[in-house]
């Protein structure tokens, strides 16, 4: 698959049909028209909007990029509540991860390989400060990504409040806390693992 779709054309079909898109950058300045509408349909879908210089869009694409170019989701993201529902349809407690501000594509990839195997139902990534589902991630969770759904959310906050009320305990991932094994992690969990170089953030 390509990392990224070019062009206003190409761009605004993408965001029609309702492809598996990870963030849009528009060129400094460009608003005018069909970018107009893109940053409109992008905005309404859900879809971060990044402003940059064009030399950043000649090195994302070197063609006619028109001022904006795409960047693809390798999968379809999914709702906090399709996660639950997978759980409850397993008849198994919710084990959900929320990754604060992963930066590394590679991180990311190897934890839902790591996380598909240790039985969680899914994971919760923000929308900004956080590498989404790109080609990478895919490469190194070696499918997994495509079994283990992630849904991406504008307000950790509200995710957390979210899963709260859906009756899960909430863990945080700390290197001076106590060894996992010793800890007594049964029923529904929010399991939350901070970013690589600011922990996790205050809730």
């Amino acid at each position: 698959m390509n990392d990224y779709i070019p062009g206003r054309n190409g761009v605004l079909e993408a965001l029609k049909s309702g492809d598996p898109l990870h963030r849009i950058y528009v060129a400094e300045g460009a608003g005018e028209g069909s970018i107009r509408e893109i940053i409109a349909l992008a905005k309404e879908k859900g879809i971060p909007i990044t402003k940059v210089n064009r030399n950043k869009l000649d090195a994302l694409y070197q063609g006619n990029h028109q001022g904006v170019v795409a960047a693809t989701a390798a999968y379809a993201y999914v709702e906090i509540e399709d996660i639950l529902e997978q759980a409850q349809a397993k008849g198994e407690a919710p084990f959900i991860l929320l990754l604060a501000a992963i930066e590394s594509p590679q991180n990311l990839g190897a934890i839902i390989r790591t996380a598909e195997s240790a039985g969680v139902h899914g994971i919760i990534i923000p929308k900004d400060n956080s590498v989404g589902l790109n080609a990478t991630v895919a490469k190194v969770a070696v499918g997994a990504a495509s079994h283990l759904p992630v849904a991406r959310v504008a307000n950790l906050n509200r995710a957390v409040e979210k899963c709260k009320a859906a009756g899960l305990w909430v863990y945080g991932g700390d290197m001076d806390g106590k060894c996992l094994w010793q800890q007594e992690m049964t029923g529904p969990i929010l399991l939350i693992i901070g970013g690589e170089n600011k922990g996790i953030p205050a809730f």
